[in-house]
């Protein structure tokens, strides 16, 4: 039997998965990670604490399956991404906390290339909205706050990356600087058509070429494991950010293919081939993960706080003691008693883009109890998605394309039987959740396993893939668009 280990390093925790070549699980090691919140808006994480918990869970992984890393025909790495680490090339250490994707302290950055009329050419050329979300301004900030930071980076002392970058550099020890096409699509820095740093766009961020990584495939050969690490060398194989990567796991090979992956927050990606798509909706177009040098391109929508709505309930609110009860709280109403909740905590993803939205609870009255918050709670997660998918699905008319026609999902909140009956009902098309779930991880073991023989194509993936439960919408279309023209209303309340 062929194996292959995905590391799937998260922003809530450090996974490690392996799969057999028919697509199953063998063993699977989890480690949370640490959030650090320095001041409101602000989220960090230790970048040395990320390559600690991801090397544990590596091991730990091959040790349940009863297999070494001489089992493993590769590795494949997804990781969260825009999360920016920038370390010194000669000791291997970061300068600073890893500035995570949801951290919105670069603004004023992005602000001001808004006010220099940049963000027209930037979208052009990067597919993206200019916003503190993306890795390039977060690394803008870091050289310019870090005191020697940039006078190291103009010396070529410094290296940037994306955690992917940072899990490759240490799990090579050094000798490879890389990363995919996926994960730099997501910098503002990267030309997607051309596939290649853009030199007007690091002139504009002011950041220096040397800083930045070797771009590859996201099927390629990275590299090999230093052996100390594992026991034994292990080609790296495959590299995708998370979201990419579960749309690969999910074996949406083709335009016009959508799945939303429900994590910490959700993320909505549509495959438009090799056809690079500019949203009329307020969502962005990104570069796929690419098995060759050819472009491959999708629509995405992303919401800043999905899973982590219920992580809100459990460690603010104490109204649960653990992220499991919320279905059971949930369901112990029929409905949300009129609540409506908007949680714009750091702000709101696509389509709304607002920085400055605040979250919201709305429609209290003293009949209200924490079951019907906690209902309101898991709804917010299914209004943000349907939302995302309403438009991509006017995109797609708009460009004269069929509109998505089912949703394949995966991702910890998926499992919750309630959230994707809602979910069904508000979209109006079937809400389907394969056999296997950990489609991020799956995702990365897909390319590696691609790109070392383990597969011949994508064709023998999407043999693979295979449905667990279809969701399939029962509510009234009227009463799902009533209840959407309910949650506009409520998110136009969170502007300050």
């Amino acid at each position: 039997m062929t194996y292959l280990l995905a590391l799937d390093q998260g922003t809530s925790s450090s996974r490690s998965i392996v799969f057999d070549a028919n697509g199953h699980i063998v063993a699977l090691a989890q480690q949370e990670l640490s959030q650090i919140y320095p001041q409101p808006g602000w989220v960090e994480h230790d970048p040395m604490e990320i390559w600690r918990t991801q090397l544990a869970t590596a091991r730990t992984a091959l040790a349940k399956a009863g297999l070494t890393a001489r089992d493993m025909r590769a590795v494949g790495i997804t990781n969260q991404r825009e999360t920016t680490v920038v370390w010194n090339r000669k000791t291997g250490l970061p300068i600073h906390n890893a500035i995570v994707w949801q951290d919105r302290r670069a603004e004023p950055a992005c602000l001001e290339l808004r006010e220099r009329g940049l963000a027209p050419a930037i979208r052009a050329k990067t597919g993206l909205l200019v916003d503190a979300y993306f890795s390039g301004t977060k690394l803008k900030w870091l050289l310019d706050h870090v005191a020697g930071a940039r006078q190291q980076a103009q010396n070529g002392e410094l290296a940037f990356g994306t955690v992917d970058s940072w899990l490759i550099w240490q799990l090579t020890r050094g000798a490879v600087h890389a990363t995919d096409v996926s994960n730099a699509a997501r910098t503002m820095l990267f030309n997607v058509h051309s596939n290649q740093w853009d030199e007007d766009l690091l002139q504009a961020l002011d950041v220096p070429a040397d800083l930045l990584p070797q771009v590859k495939p996201s099927s390629a050969l990275y590299g090999e494991v230093a052996t100390d690490l594992l026991g034994h060398g292990v080609t790296i194989g495959g590299v995708a950010g998370d979201q990419q990567s579960a749309l690969f796991g999910q074996a949406c090979f083709k335009a016009g293919m959508a799945k939303n992956t429900y994590g910490t927050g959700c993320f909505m990606l549509m495959h438009t081939g090799t056809r690079f798509q500019t949203s009329n909706s307020g969502l962005i177009s990104t570069s796929a993960a690419q098995t060759t040098q050819q472009p491959e391109f999708a629509i995405e929508g992303s919401v800043f706080v999905g899973g982590a709505v219920v992580h809100w309930l459990r460690d603010g609110l104490r109204a649960i003691a653990s992220s499991s009860d919320v279905q059971a709280l949930a369901e112990s109403v029929p409905d949300a008693g009129g609540v409506m909740m908007v949680p714009a905590f750091t702000g709101l993803g696509a389509p709304y883009w607002n920085p400055e939205a605040r979250g919201s609870i709305t429609g209290i009255t003293r009949g209200t109890t924490l079951a019907h918050i906690a209902r309101a709670a898991l709804e917010s997660i299914a209004f943000q998605s349907a939302a995302l998918l309403q438009a991509m699905s006017r995109d797609a008319v708009a460009d004269g394309s069929a509109a998505v026609a089912e949703l394949r999902v995966d991702g910890g909140a998926c499992v919750n039987n309630l959230l994707m009956q809602f979910q069904a009902d508000l979209l109006g098309i079937a809400v389907i959740r394969p056999a296997v779930t950990e489609t991020t991880a799956l995702g990365a073991a897909y390319l590696a396993g691609l790109c070392t023989g383990v597969f011949r194509d994508t064709d023998e993936l999407s043999a693979q893939w295979q449905v667990e439960r279809r969701f399939e919408p029962k509510m009234p279309p009227g009463d799902a668009a009533d209840l959407m023209a309910r949650w506009e209303h409520a998110v136009r309340k969170t502007v300050l």
